[in-house]
Protein backbone atom coordinates (compact mmCIF):
# COMPACT_ATOMS: atom_id res chain seq x y z
CA UNK A 1 0.00 0.00 0.00
CA UNK A 2 1.04 3.51 -0.70
CA UNK A 3 2.03 5.49 2.70
CA UNK A 4 3.10 9.56 2.51
CA UNK A 5 6.45 10.47 1.77
CA UNK A 6 8.67 9.92 4.73
CA UNK A 7 11.67 8.45 6.19
CA UNK A 8 10.09 7.74 9.71
CA UNK A 9 8.98 4.00 9.46
CA UNK A 10 5.94 3.44 12.17
CA UNK A 11 5.53 -0.08 14.11
CA UNK A 12 3.55 -1.16 16.61
CA UNK A 13 1.97 -4.11 18.52
CA UNK A 14 -1.67 -4.16 20.16
CA UNK A 15 -1.20 -4.29 24.07
CA UNK A 16 -3.71 -7.46 24.19
CA UNK A 17 -4.85 -8.95 20.54
CA UNK A 18 -8.60 -8.98 20.96
CA UNK A 19 -11.16 -6.72 22.40
CA UNK A 20 -14.84 -6.53 21.99
CA UNK A 21 -16.82 -3.06 20.11
CA UNK A 22 -16.99 -0.55 22.78
CA UNK A 23 -14.12 -1.57 24.71
CA UNK A 24 -10.80 0.61 24.28
CA UNK A 25 -7.96 -1.03 22.08
CA UNK A 26 -4.32 0.07 22.65
CA UNK A 27 -1.77 0.41 20.00
CA UNK A 28 1.71 0.65 21.43
CA UNK A 29 3.64 2.45 18.68
CA UNK A 30 7.07 3.42 18.10
CA UNK A 31 7.81 5.95 15.18
CA UNK A 32 10.28 9.08 15.03
CA UNK A 33 7.93 10.71 12.72
CA UNK A 34 6.06 13.52 14.67
CA UNK A 35 3.00 12.02 14.28
CA UNK A 36 1.45 8.72 13.13
CA UNK A 37 -1.67 7.51 11.12
CA UNK A 38 -3.63 4.13 11.85
CA UNK A 39 -6.28 2.72 9.26
CA UNK A 40 -8.39 -0.02 10.51
CA UNK A 41 -9.35 -2.73 7.72
CA UNK A 42 -11.83 -5.85 8.42
CA UNK A 43 -10.66 -8.92 6.82
CA UNK A 44 -13.48 -10.26 5.36
CA UNK A 45 -14.60 -11.08 1.96
CA UNK A 46 -12.29 -7.81 0.88
CA UNK A 47 -10.48 -5.65 3.36
CA UNK A 48 -12.96 -2.74 4.06
CA UNK A 49 -11.63 0.14 5.61
CA UNK A 50 -13.43 0.79 8.97
CA UNK A 51 -11.97 3.78 10.21
CA UNK A 52 -9.11 5.34 11.97
CA UNK A 53 -6.34 7.52 14.06
CA UNK A 54 -4.00 9.64 14.57
CA UNK A 55 -1.54 9.92 17.30
CA UNK A 56 1.39 12.38 18.67
CA UNK A 57 4.65 9.96 17.33
CA UNK A 58 6.99 8.74 20.03
CA UNK A 59 10.42 6.73 18.93
CA UNK A 60 11.20 3.38 21.27
CA UNK A 61 14.04 1.19 21.19
CA UNK A 62 12.83 -2.76 20.02
CA UNK A 63 13.27 -4.82 23.00
CA UNK A 64 13.64 -8.73 23.49
CA UNK A 65 11.75 -12.10 22.22
CA UNK A 66 10.64 -12.71 25.73
CA UNK A 67 9.98 -9.37 27.52
CA UNK A 68 7.44 -7.04 27.03
CA UNK A 69 8.36 -3.83 24.63
CA UNK A 70 6.86 -1.29 26.83
CA UNK A 71 6.35 1.18 24.02
CA UNK A 72 4.01 4.38 24.78
CA UNK A 73 0.76 3.35 24.36
CA UNK A 74 -2.24 5.02 22.22
CA UNK A 75 -5.93 4.69 23.08
CA UNK A 76 -8.71 4.27 20.84
CA UNK A 77 -12.43 2.97 21.19
CA UNK A 78 -13.83 0.19 19.10
CA UNK A 79 -16.79 1.83 17.64
CA UNK A 80 -19.75 -0.39 19.19
CA UNK A 81 -21.31 -1.19 15.79
CA UNK A 82 -17.76 -2.73 14.18
CA UNK A 83 -18.44 -6.74 13.29
CA UNK A 84 -16.97 -9.62 15.25
CA UNK A 85 -13.70 -10.33 12.79
CA UNK A 86 -10.02 -10.07 12.01
CA UNK A 87 -8.90 -6.65 11.82
CA UNK A 88 -5.69 -4.91 10.39
CA UNK A 89 -3.93 -1.78 11.33
CA UNK A 90 -1.81 0.13 8.64
CA UNK A 91 0.48 2.04 10.01
CA UNK A 92 1.80 5.27 8.58
CA UNK A 93 4.12 8.28 9.48
CA UNK A 94 2.12 11.98 8.96
CA UNK A 95 -2.09 12.57 8.99
CA UNK A 96 -2.85 11.95 5.32
CA UNK A 97 -5.05 8.61 4.25
CA UNK A 98 -2.20 5.95 3.59
CA UNK A 99 -4.17 4.36 0.72
CA UNK A 100 -7.26 5.87 -1.43
CA UNK A 101 -7.39 2.37 -2.97
CA UNK A 102 -9.33 -0.73 -1.85
CA UNK A 103 -6.93 -3.93 -1.33
CA UNK A 104 -7.88 -6.70 -3.24
CA UNK A 105 -7.36 -9.36 -0.66
CA UNK A 106 -5.11 -9.58 2.99
CA UNK A 107 -2.36 -10.55 0.92
CA UNK A 108 -1.78 -6.67 -0.06
CA UNK A 109 -2.39 -5.78 3.62
CA UNK A 110 0.42 -8.15 4.79
CA UNK A 111 3.72 -6.63 5.79
CA UNK A 112 6.85 -7.50 7.69
CA UNK A 113 6.71 -3.96 9.43
CA UNK A 114 3.82 -1.29 10.17
CA UNK A 115 1.17 -3.40 10.35
CA UNK A 116 -0.32 -4.98 13.34
CA UNK A 117 -3.47 -7.62 13.90
CA UNK A 118 -6.33 -7.69 16.22
CA UNK A 119 -9.87 -9.47 16.56
CA UNK A 120 -13.01 -7.97 17.90
CA UNK A 121 -15.20 -10.17 19.28
CA UNK A 122 -18.81 -10.07 19.94
CA UNK A 123 -20.86 -8.02 21.92
CA UNK A 124 -23.52 -10.56 22.08
CA UNK A 125 -21.84 -14.01 21.76
CA UNK A 126 -23.86 -16.62 19.49
CA UNK A 127 -26.69 -14.10 18.72
CA UNK A 128 -25.88 -13.25 14.51
CA UNK A 129 -23.70 -16.56 14.32
CA UNK A 130 -24.05 -20.34 15.24
CA UNK A 131 -20.04 -20.28 14.08
CA UNK A 132 -16.47 -18.82 16.04
CA UNK A 133 -13.66 -18.66 14.31
CA UNK A 134 -10.60 -19.56 16.37
CA UNK A 135 -7.30 -17.30 15.09
CA UNK A 136 -3.92 -19.10 16.49
CA UNK A 137 -2.61 -16.25 17.73
CA UNK A 138 -0.06 -18.39 19.97
CA UNK A 139 1.43 -20.35 16.56
CA UNK A 140 1.74 -16.91 15.32
CA UNK A 141 4.04 -15.68 18.17
CA UNK A 142 5.61 -18.70 17.98
CA UNK A 143 7.19 -18.15 14.77
CA UNK A 144 7.43 -14.82 15.28
CA UNK A 145 10.95 -13.49 15.30
CA UNK A 146 10.99 -9.89 16.89
CA UNK A 147 13.07 -9.01 19.04
CA UNK A 148 15.80 -11.66 17.86
CA UNK A 149 14.04 -15.04 18.43
CA UNK A 150 10.90 -17.13 18.02
CA UNK A 151 10.14 -20.48 19.49
CA UNK A 152 12.80 -22.06 16.92
CA UNK A 153 16.47 -22.22 16.85
CA UNK A 154 19.08 -21.89 19.65
CA UNK A 155 18.12 -18.49 21.60
CA UNK A 156 20.66 -15.77 22.34
CA UNK A 157 21.04 -16.89 25.84
CA UNK A 158 20.47 -20.47 26.94
CA UNK A 159 17.07 -20.89 28.22
CA UNK A 160 15.52 -24.68 29.53
CA UNK A 161 11.82 -23.23 28.56
CA UNK A 162 11.26 -21.39 25.67
CA UNK A 163 9.39 -17.74 26.13
CA UNK A 164 8.29 -15.37 24.02
CA UNK A 165 6.30 -11.83 24.33
CA UNK A 166 3.07 -11.35 22.89
CA UNK A 167 3.80 -7.97 23.20
CA UNK A 168 6.08 -7.11 20.06
CA UNK A 169 5.45 -6.10 16.57
CA UNK A 170 4.52 -9.17 14.43
CA UNK A 171 1.62 -12.32 15.51
CA UNK A 172 0.07 -12.48 12.24
CA UNK A 173 1.41 -9.52 10.48
CA UNK A 174 4.21 -6.78 10.77
CA UNK A 175 7.16 -8.90 12.16
CA UNK A 176 9.81 -11.19 10.67
CA UNK A 177 8.88 -14.87 10.75
CA UNK A 178 10.58 -17.82 10.77
CA UNK A 179 10.31 -20.30 8.09
CA UNK A 180 11.41 -20.52 4.64
CA UNK A 181 8.76 -19.39 1.38
CA UNK A 182 6.03 -21.50 0.06
CA UNK A 183 6.74 -22.74 -3.16
CA UNK A 184 3.30 -23.13 -4.06
CA UNK A 185 2.26 -19.71 -2.61
CA UNK A 186 5.09 -17.32 -2.11
CA UNK A 187 3.06 -14.00 -1.83
CA UNK A 188 3.04 -14.66 1.79
CA UNK A 189 4.93 -16.37 4.54
CA UNK A 190 3.13 -19.47 5.75
CA UNK A 191 3.32 -18.72 9.33
CA UNK A 192 1.25 -15.37 9.06
CA UNK A 193 -2.62 -14.52 9.18
CA UNK A 194 -2.81 -13.69 5.25
CA UNK A 195 -1.33 -17.11 4.22
CA UNK A 196 -3.83 -19.61 5.39
CA UNK A 197 -6.79 -17.72 7.27
CA UNK A 198 -7.51 -14.94 5.42
CA UNK A 199 -8.03 -16.62 2.06
CA UNK A 200 -10.43 -19.28 3.68
CA UNK A 201 -12.30 -16.16 5.91
CA UNK A 202 -12.62 -14.36 2.70
CA UNK A 203 -14.09 -17.52 0.96
CA UNK A 204 -16.37 -17.83 4.06
CA UNK A 205 -18.08 -15.13 4.30
CA UNK A 206 -18.48 -14.52 0.51
CA UNK A 207 -19.92 -18.53 0.62
CA UNK A 208 -22.49 -16.21 2.65
CA UNK A 209 -21.38 -18.00 6.06
CA UNK A 210 -21.74 -15.74 9.33
CA UNK A 211 -19.00 -15.97 11.62
CA UNK A 212 -17.80 -14.43 14.84
CA UNK A 213 -14.23 -13.99 15.97
CA UNK A 214 -11.83 -15.23 18.79
CA UNK A 215 -7.95 -15.83 19.81
CA UNK A 216 -6.68 -18.86 21.19
CA UNK A 217 -5.92 -16.36 24.50
CA UNK A 218 -9.80 -15.55 24.74
CA UNK A 219 -10.50 -19.44 24.98
CA UNK A 220 -7.47 -19.99 27.53
CA UNK A 221 -9.55 -17.75 29.54
CA UNK A 222 -12.81 -18.10 29.40
CA UNK A 223 -14.08 -21.84 29.70
CA UNK A 224 -17.14 -20.89 28.30
CA UNK A 225 -16.43 -18.62 25.32
CA UNK A 226 -17.08 -21.30 22.68
CA UNK A 227 -20.58 -22.38 24.31
CA UNK A 228 -22.84 -20.10 22.57
CA UNK A 229 -21.87 -21.53 19.21
CA UNK A 230 -22.80 -24.53 17.37
CA UNK A 231 -19.49 -24.86 15.37
CA UNK A 232 -15.85 -23.82 16.06
CA UNK A 233 -13.70 -23.23 13.20
CA UNK A 234 -10.18 -23.77 12.67
CA UNK A 235 -7.92 -23.06 9.51
CA UNK A 236 -3.87 -23.76 8.36
CA UNK A 237 -1.63 -23.72 10.79
CA UNK A 238 -2.57 -24.26 14.48
CA UNK A 239 -0.30 -26.03 15.84
CA UNK A 240 0.24 -24.43 19.79
CA UNK A 241 -2.42 -25.07 22.19
CA UNK A 242 -2.73 -23.93 25.82
CA UNK A 243 -3.70 -26.55 28.92
CA UNK A 244 -6.92 -23.99 29.08
CA UNK A 245 -7.18 -24.05 25.27
CA UNK A 246 -7.44 -28.21 24.99
CA UNK A 247 -9.51 -28.43 27.99
CA UNK A 248 -12.35 -26.14 27.57
CA UNK A 249 -12.51 -26.64 23.66
CA UNK A 250 -12.95 -30.81 24.92
CA UNK A 251 -15.82 -29.61 26.99
CA UNK A 252 -17.25 -27.96 24.26
CA UNK A 253 -17.25 -30.77 22.37
CA UNK A 254 -17.99 -33.22 25.22
CA UNK A 255 -21.58 -31.19 25.24
CA UNK A 256 -22.26 -31.44 21.70
CA UNK A 257 -20.42 -28.61 20.27
CA UNK A 258 -18.73 -29.46 17.02
CA UNK A 259 -15.56 -28.34 15.29
CA UNK A 260 -13.98 -28.26 11.79
CA UNK A 261 -10.34 -28.24 11.29
CA UNK A 262 -8.99 -27.62 8.03
CA UNK A 263 -5.84 -27.71 8.65
CA UNK A 264 -3.30 -29.55 10.22
CA UNK A 265 -0.19 -30.16 12.66
CA UNK A 266 -3.01 -29.32 14.68
CA UNK A 267 -2.34 -29.14 18.78
CA UNK A 268 1.61 -30.68 18.41
CA UNK A 269 3.16 -28.01 21.25
CA UNK A 270 1.70 -27.55 24.82
CA UNK A 271 2.57 -23.48 25.47
CA UNK A 272 1.72 -21.99 28.64
CA UNK A 273 0.56 -18.43 29.13
CA UNK A 274 1.84 -16.27 31.91
CA UNK A 275 -0.65 -15.22 34.36
CA UNK A 276 -1.59 -12.04 32.56
CA UNK A 277 -1.99 -13.71 28.87
CA UNK A 278 0.97 -11.11 27.67
CA UNK A 279 3.66 -14.01 26.82
CA UNK A 280 3.87 -18.22 26.17
CA UNK A 281 6.21 -20.42 27.11
CA UNK A 282 7.01 -23.47 26.03
CA UNK A 283 9.37 -26.54 27.05
CA UNK A 284 11.14 -28.47 23.91
CA UNK A 285 13.91 -29.99 25.04
CA UNK A 286 14.63 -32.60 27.03
CA UNK A 287 17.41 -32.26 29.51
CA UNK A 288 20.54 -32.86 28.24
CA UNK A 289 19.64 -32.10 24.46
CA UNK A 290 21.18 -29.09 22.54
CA UNK A 291 19.18 -25.91 21.08
CA UNK A 292 17.88 -25.99 18.07
CA UNK A 293 17.93 -30.09 17.47
CA UNK A 294 15.29 -31.29 15.61
CA UNK A 295 12.52 -31.76 18.27
CA UNK A 296 9.89 -33.43 15.77
CA UNK A 297 12.76 -36.07 15.61
CA UNK A 298 12.70 -36.87 19.53
CA UNK A 299 11.03 -38.31 22.23
CA UNK A 300 11.09 -36.92 25.92
CA UNK A 301 10.23 -33.05 24.97
CA UNK A 302 8.35 -32.16 28.14
CA UNK A 303 5.63 -30.55 25.88
CA UNK A 304 4.73 -32.47 23.21
CA UNK A 305 1.32 -33.26 23.82
CA UNK A 306 1.31 -36.73 22.15
CA UNK A 307 4.31 -37.98 24.39
CA UNK A 308 1.70 -36.76 27.32
CA UNK A 309 -2.18 -36.95 26.07
CA UNK A 310 -2.38 -37.54 22.20
CA UNK A 311 -4.31 -34.72 20.24
CA UNK A 312 -6.03 -37.42 18.79
CA UNK A 313 -8.48 -38.00 21.25
CA UNK A 314 -9.65 -34.47 20.71
CA UNK A 315 -9.05 -33.90 16.91
CA UNK A 316 -8.88 -37.63 15.54
CA UNK A 317 -5.41 -37.14 13.90
CA UNK A 318 -1.84 -36.52 14.85
CA UNK A 319 0.82 -35.14 13.22
CA UNK A 320 3.10 -37.35 14.26
CA UNK A 321 1.18 -40.45 12.30
CA UNK A 322 0.97 -37.85 9.02
CA UNK A 323 4.63 -37.67 8.94
CA UNK A 324 5.89 -34.20 9.07
CA UNK A 325 6.92 -31.31 6.37
CA UNK A 326 8.38 -30.49 2.72
CA UNK A 327 10.58 -27.55 2.12
CA UNK A 328 10.35 -27.03 -1.07
CA UNK A 329 8.41 -27.80 -4.40
CA UNK A 330 6.28 -30.91 -3.41
CA UNK A 331 5.02 -33.88 -5.76
CA UNK A 332 1.46 -34.56 -6.32
CA UNK A 333 -0.30 -35.84 -3.63
CA UNK A 334 -4.11 -35.73 -3.10
CA UNK A 335 -6.63 -37.81 -0.86
CA UNK A 336 -7.73 -41.00 -2.44
CA UNK A 337 -11.58 -41.08 -0.87
CA UNK A 338 -13.66 -43.72 0.64
CA UNK A 339 -17.17 -43.82 1.86
CA UNK A 340 -18.12 -41.19 -1.04
CA UNK A 341 -21.81 -41.70 -0.29
CA UNK A 342 -21.24 -39.88 3.58
CA UNK A 343 -22.94 -36.46 3.25
CA UNK A 344 -19.57 -34.14 3.91
CA UNK A 345 -19.18 -36.00 -0.39
CA UNK A 346 -22.58 -34.67 -2.18
CA UNK A 347 -21.93 -33.00 -4.68
CA UNK A 348 -18.75 -33.88 -5.53
CA UNK A 349 -18.96 -36.40 -7.80
CA UNK A 350 -16.62 -38.48 -6.65
CA UNK A 351 -16.40 -41.97 -6.61
CA UNK A 352 -14.49 -44.52 -4.12
CA UNK A 353 -10.99 -44.83 -4.95
CA UNK A 354 -11.19 -41.40 -7.00
CA UNK A 355 -7.90 -39.10 -5.73
CA UNK A 356 -9.03 -35.38 -4.54
CA UNK A 357 -6.93 -32.54 -5.04
CA UNK A 358 -3.99 -34.54 -6.58
CA UNK A 359 -3.18 -31.70 -9.11
CA UNK A 360 -3.20 -28.67 -7.03
CA UNK A 361 -0.43 -30.88 -4.72
CA UNK A 362 -3.66 -31.04 -2.04
CA UNK A 363 -1.31 -32.85 1.14
CA UNK A 364 1.16 -30.66 2.42
CA UNK A 365 2.96 -28.84 3.29
CA UNK A 366 1.91 -30.29 6.75
CA UNK A 367 -0.08 -33.07 7.20
CA UNK A 368 -1.77 -35.22 10.43
CA UNK A 369 -3.38 -38.94 10.09
CA UNK A 370 -4.51 -41.69 12.55
CA UNK A 371 -3.07 -45.02 12.58
CA UNK A 372 -4.67 -47.59 10.23
CA UNK A 373 -5.33 -50.71 8.93
CA UNK A 374 -7.26 -52.43 6.10
CA UNK A 375 -10.43 -53.75 6.18
CA UNK A 376 -11.52 -57.08 4.20
CA UNK A 377 -12.66 -54.77 1.41
CA UNK A 378 -9.62 -52.75 1.41
CA UNK A 379 -10.93 -49.52 3.12
CA UNK A 380 -8.61 -47.78 5.72
CA UNK A 381 -10.07 -48.23 8.93
CA UNK A 382 -8.53 -46.23 12.15
CA UNK A 383 -6.91 -48.58 14.88
CA UNK A 384 -7.05 -46.33 18.04
CA UNK A 385 -3.54 -47.36 19.03
CA UNK A 386 -2.64 -43.95 18.87
CA UNK A 387 -5.35 -42.33 21.06
CA UNK A 388 -7.94 -41.66 17.63
CA UNK A 389 -11.09 -42.36 19.13
CA UNK A 390 -13.48 -45.59 18.50
CA UNK A 391 -15.69 -44.66 15.32
CA UNK A 392 -13.82 -42.23 13.69
CA UNK A 393 -14.30 -42.34 9.92
CA UNK A 394 -10.87 -42.48 7.43
CA UNK A 395 -12.66 -40.24 4.31
CA UNK A 396 -9.44 -40.34 2.09
CA UNK A 397 -6.14 -41.87 2.90
CA UNK A 398 -3.00 -40.06 1.66
CA UNK A 399 0.19 -42.42 1.66
CA UNK A 400 3.47 -40.50 1.94
CA UNK A 401 6.53 -40.58 -0.31
CA UNK A 402 9.27 -42.72 2.04
CA UNK A 403 12.28 -42.16 -0.96
CA UNK A 404 14.92 -41.00 0.69
CA UNK A 405 15.79 -38.07 -1.95
CA UNK A 406 11.63 -37.43 -1.43
CA UNK A 407 12.11 -34.14 0.77
CA UNK A 408 9.84 -35.52 3.42
CA UNK A 409 10.80 -34.81 6.59
CA UNK A 410 8.68 -37.72 9.63
CA UNK A 411 8.25 -37.10 13.22
CA UNK A 412 8.53 -39.44 15.65
CA UNK A 413 6.34 -42.09 15.49
CA UNK A 414 5.91 -45.79 17.61
CA UNK A 415 5.70 -47.87 15.03
CA UNK A 416 5.83 -47.50 10.71
CA UNK A 417 3.49 -50.41 10.00
CA UNK A 418 1.54 -49.30 8.00
CA UNK A 419 3.14 -46.95 6.50
CA UNK A 420 2.71 -42.57 7.18
CA UNK A 421 -0.10 -41.04 5.67
CA UNK A 422 -3.02 -38.56 6.08
CA UNK A 423 -6.01 -39.44 6.70
CA UNK A 424 -9.19 -36.78 6.72
CA UNK A 425 -12.19 -37.88 8.35
CA UNK A 426 -14.73 -37.01 11.16
CA UNK A 427 -15.92 -38.54 14.28
CA UNK A 428 -18.53 -37.70 16.60
CA UNK A 429 -18.29 -37.76 20.75
CA UNK A 430 -20.50 -35.59 22.14
CA UNK A 431 -20.03 -33.12 19.07
CA UNK A 432 -18.77 -34.28 16.11
CA UNK A 433 -15.26 -33.13 15.10
CA UNK A 434 -14.43 -33.44 11.10
CA UNK A 435 -10.42 -32.97 10.52
CA UNK A 436 -9.07 -32.07 6.65
CA UNK A 437 -5.29 -33.30 7.83
CA UNK A 438 -3.67 -30.75 5.98
CA UNK A 439 -2.37 -27.59 6.11
CA UNK A 440 -3.02 -26.27 2.13
CA UNK A 441 -6.68 -27.22 2.47
CA UNK A 442 -7.62 -23.38 2.51
CA UNK A 443 -4.97 -22.88 -0.47
CA UNK A 444 -7.10 -24.73 -2.63
CA UNK A 445 -10.63 -23.31 -2.13
CA UNK A 446 -10.16 -21.23 -4.81
CA UNK A 447 -8.08 -24.14 -7.26
CA UNK A 448 -10.63 -27.06 -6.48
CA UNK A 449 -14.90 -26.72 -6.79
CA UNK A 450 -14.89 -30.30 -4.84
CA UNK A 451 -12.58 -28.54 -2.01
CA UNK A 452 -15.53 -26.28 -1.77
CA UNK A 453 -18.05 -28.43 -2.02
CA UNK A 454 -16.58 -30.31 0.57
CA UNK A 455 -15.96 -27.25 3.11
CA UNK A 456 -19.28 -26.19 2.94
CA UNK A 457 -21.24 -29.56 3.22
CA UNK A 458 -18.96 -29.86 6.07
CA UNK A 459 -19.77 -26.35 7.63
CA UNK A 460 -23.23 -26.27 6.75
CA UNK A 461 -24.21 -30.05 8.77
CA UNK A 462 -22.05 -28.86 11.78
CA UNK A 463 -23.14 -25.46 11.85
Amino acid sequence: MTEDVSPHQVDGYPGRASVRGGEVLRLHVSTSADRFRADFYRCGTFPRLMGHMVGRGTYAEPGSHDEDWNWPAHEFTIPADWPSGVYIAVLGPGTKPLDARAPADAAVLDARHSRLLFVVTARDPGRAARILYKLPLFTYHAYNRSGGASLYGALPRAEDRRTVTLRRPGGGTGGPVKGRPDAHDPRTPRQTFAHWDAPFIAWLEASGFTADYCTDLDLDEDPEFAHPYRLLLSAGHDEYWSEHVRRHVTAFRDQGGNMAIFGANTCWWRVTPNAVGTAISCDKYPPGVPQGTDTDRMRGAPDHWWETEPENRLIGVSYRNGGGHWDGSREPLGFTVQHTGHPVFAGTGLREGDVLGAEHHLVGYECDGAAYRRDQNGRAVATGEDGTPDGFTILGVADLPTAPGSGWHTAVRENDDPGRAATFGLCTRGGTVFNAATTDWPRLLPLDPRIRTITSNVITLLS
